[in-house]
Formats: C-alpha cells, structure tokens, sequence
C-alpha cells in the first residue's frame, strides 16, 4: 500500500505491505461527540455556575477585588472561533462583571511558562480580535516571564522538598482562575489541571524538579499515565501554592477532540475536578486499538509543528518529537520495535527560537557524551546564561532549561527501541550525531530493519499525520487503560 507522511513542508511517499496497520486520530476510531457549536456557550456557563468543589464565581467574585485569568500559550489547543480560551473567557468576564469586579482590575496572563513569550499577533490568534482588543491596549494581556525576579514570589519547597517559585500577579490576585485544556500529554497524561499552573507559571528551578531523567527515565513515565511521579509532582505543586495562596485556583477546563473541540467542560477545584474530566477525556485519548505489538512504527515529522518552526529538524527538538511517539503508544510496541520516520534534517536550527540548542548539539559529540542523559549535568549551566535569558525575557526564545527537558525526553525513544531511522536526511550527519540511522526512502530503512532486528514478516504500524493531529494514546484491544482509579493525591496542607 502507498502512505504520504510529513516531510519538510510536503510529504513524502513510502510503499509499505499491505498488512500495515494504519491509525489516523480522529478517523480510525472516531472521537466521542463534541458539544455542538450552538450549544457551547450554554454548556461553558452551565459549567462555570455549577462548580465542582468550589463557589461559582457570582459568589467569590467583589467589587475592588484583583483577578488573574491564566490562559495557555499557542502550543494548546486550538484557534478556531468556537476555541475554549475564547468561549469559556468572555463568559468569565461577564460572570465578573455582573458581581461587580471592574475590568482595570482583571489581568490576563499567558502561562508560557519556560515556552517563548507569544508576540502580539499569537495573543491575538489564541484570544481573539474581541478580547484582545479589550485588554491588550490597557497592558492587561502579559506573557509569564520566569526570570522576572520582580514579579515572582518564592514559596518555599513541597514537602518532597521541590522548589515552587511563582508568578506575583496571580499570587497577590484575590481570585486566580486557570482556563485549562484536558488534552492527551505525553508529559503525564494530560494538558490542563495542576499541570497548568505547576509548568505555565513557574520557574525554570521548579520546572527542574520533575522534567529531569531522574523522574522521566523512571518505569511509572512511559508509557504516558495519570499516576506517574510527574503528574504527582505537578498536583503538589499546585496545591502547595494554593495553600500558600490562602485561596484555591478556579479551573475551568475543557475536554478537546483531535480538532480541538471542546467535549465537556469542566469547572471548579481541581483537587476534585481535575479526576471527573479525565473520566471524559480517557475514552478519547486511551484508544483499544491493537490486536497485536508492533515491530515497526512509521511516521513523518513535518519542519513546523507544536512548539514552532524547525522542531522537526532541530535536533534536539526532533529527539523529543520521536519519544512523544514512544511515550503515547508504547502499549502497542514490542520489545525489539524500531522507529523508521521521514525529516528533513536540514541543519535548520532556528536558533533564534533554540538559541542554545545549536551549542548543545556540538557539545553532545564530544566529551564522553555517549547518550543524551549524560548532558544533564549541563543544565544549570546553561539556564544560567544571562544571553539566553535575555533572548528568552526579550527575543521571542525558548528558556534554555527547556531545551534540558527535551533531552530528558529525547532518550526515551533509545530506552525502548531497537533502532531508529530517519529517511530523507538533507544532512544526515545531524541525525547520526545523535544516535539515529539514515536511510534515503522508507524502503531502504524497513528492509534494513527486516535483516537486523525484526525479520521477514514484522507487525508494521503507519501513523499519518502522527504531528498534525492531537494525538492519542494508543492501547491494546485487551487490555485498555484504566484509570478510573486516579485520584489526586493531597500534599497534607489541603
């Protein structure tokens, strides 16, 4: 059979046999109904009025009080009209301002945590012309800035004793609300909840506490769970800064399908609602969808996607994007699985984005740095260059611990591969400086991995459009994700 995965900017075509598995998100297996669009707003406010474990906001919300609304970056869910962040935020404010709060006293802050500070056109494409130009024009619409020392507030260590410095504005708000998407993560399970506001307005030192190969490489990581020791990590977290707050987060998080519709919505603390909308969330994102493990997996990595143009040809971007893959599906794989994946591999850095990437990659060749955990211990140094940071406070860059967490990530596709191909190199001297096969086509690499690891009549698996769409995470036909057992565990201050 002919497949076109992503390639660069196109695609590029493999002849695969015809006992290939193919899975499309969305298609394959269709995703459960979203609310129809005539129907959103009554469902958002639905929601936002009949809060799980918290007041609705007609009741916590006075006049003179300061209000923090928490929005994700572009990197989250989706831009359409009827995208949550639109809906569910001019809802809120009307909530607001029917219970007297004046609007110089609501700051919207986008929680891009160690992510690039979005430009003024993104905030524009993620909140829509409406809301943007009711908040931008006052300086009421902020990007968090983890290194800005003046408006964070350092609240000490959770009582695993990891570091929790946050962003002032929400902290000294008398309401804080977190507009979440409930979205499949490889980065423990899902988007949204206390992951929002333990990675989207932090500091990169809290950050270090759980995007580290100490909690990444460790058995409960991949594959992708609600119970791994980072998710725990972020719910500490979060309920550590509410407990320091004096006051809980007010969430309201919306269930997505592959194109970012919303499914449900959900509101209120999340201690308590964050477990409801995983319940939703899971029969969409834990697909049973294998009868058999895979020896082969196939995809493509198209040039921009996900955190921004060139992660699928930086390098140490496109060992993440290969191990997001491994994370969600590793269900489906067997033991002796090899990766075969389309890049361009084009030398395209896009150092103003990775500015430090480029001196990582280098630094990766020489040294005794035989695998990418052995860069780790490079991290601080490297979040504490001064022009990094400067690029990230004032560029437009990534922070440079980020690129750490990515390296923790990345060696998760070697932990659990037989061997990884990238076809089409433009130079595919980059790839092999990291560990990874080269072939020219498809073809070439699964004969070649037919002779070496996997025989003559491998279990292949094709993912199209593995980057294009948001991903699920593919399980077993008989032994499908449970999670119905989750529960967020209490830090013994709440």
């Amino acid at each position: 059979m002919k497949i076109s995965f992503e390639y660069g900017q196109g695609l590029m075509d493999a002849e695969l046999p015809d006992t290939t598995d193919v899975f499309v998100p969305g298609e394959t297996i269709p995703d459960p109904p979203c609310i129809p669009e005539e129907l959103l707003e009554e469902k958002t406010l639905e929601s936002l009025r009949n809060p799980i474990g918290i007041e609705p906001l007609s009741k916590l919300a006075k006049k003179g009080m300061k209000v923090t609304i928490v929005f994700p970056d572009r990197v989250k869910g989706g831009e359409q009209p009827t995208a949550h962040r639109k809906v569910s935020i001019k809802l809120i404010l009307k909530e607001l301002y029917a219970a007297g709060v004046e609007k110089k006293d609501i700051l919207l802050i986008c929680s891009n945590g160690l992510h690039r500070k979005n430009t003024e056109q993104e905030i524009k494409n993620v909140l829509g012309l409406e809301l943007f130009n009711e908040f931008w024009f006052s300086h009421q619409i902020i990007n968090h800035d983890s290194e800005d020392y003046d408006h964070l507030v350092d609240l000490g260590t959770t009582k695993r004793g990891d570091p929790v410095l946050m962003n002032k504005y929400v902290y000294d708000s008398d309401l804080a609300i977190l507009i979440g998407h409930v979205q499949g993560n490889p980065y423990g399970g899902y988007s949204g909840g206390y992951k929002h506001c333990a990675t989207g307005i932090t500091h990169w030192r809290s950050i270090a506490s759980h995007h580290v190969p100490s909690v990444m490489h460790g058995p409960d990581f991949t594959p992708v769970s609600g119970k791994s020791l980072m998710r725990t990590k972020f719910d500490e977290i979060g309920q550590h800064m509410e407990k320091c707050m004096g006051k809980k987060f007010f969430c309201c998080d919306a269930v997505l399908d592959t194109k970012s519709r919303q499914i449900a919505i959900f509101s209120g603390y999340a201690k308590e609602m964050q477990s409801l909308s995983w319940k939703v969330a899971d029969k969409r994102t834990y697909v049973p969808f294998a009868e058999k493990k895979y020896d082969v997996m196939i995809f493509g990595m198209p040039q921009f996607y996900h955190y921004g143009d060139g992660m699928g040809t930086n390098p140490i971007m496109l060992m993440q994007g290969l191990s997001a893959q491994v994370i969600r599906h590793k269900r489906v794989m067997s033991d002796r699985c090899v990766i075969i994946c389309s890049s361009i591999c084009n030398g395209f850095f896009h150092d103003e984005l990775w500015p430090y990437t480029r001196q990582m990659y280098e630094m990766f060749q020489k040294d005794y740095m035989n695998i990418l955990p052995d860069m780790n211990r490079y991290g601080e140094y490297f979040a504490t260059n001064q022009e990094y940071i400067r690029q990230y406070r004032y560029c437009n860059a990534f922070h440079p611990f980020h690129g750490f967490s990515m390296i923790s990530c990345g060696h998760i596709a070697e932990m659990n591969t037989s061997a990884i191909y990238i076809v089409g190199a433009q130079e595919p001297g980059i790839a092999r400086g990291m560990g990874l096969k080269t072939r020219a086509t498809f073809e070439e690499a699964l004969e070649d991995a037919k002779k070496k690891y996997v025989g003559d009549n491998p279990n292949i698996l094709a993912l199209p459009r593995a980057f294009k769409t948001a991903a699920v995470h593919l399980c077993m036909k008989n032994e499908p994700y449970d999670g119905g057992s989750y529960h967020v565990p209490s830090c013994g201050c709440c």
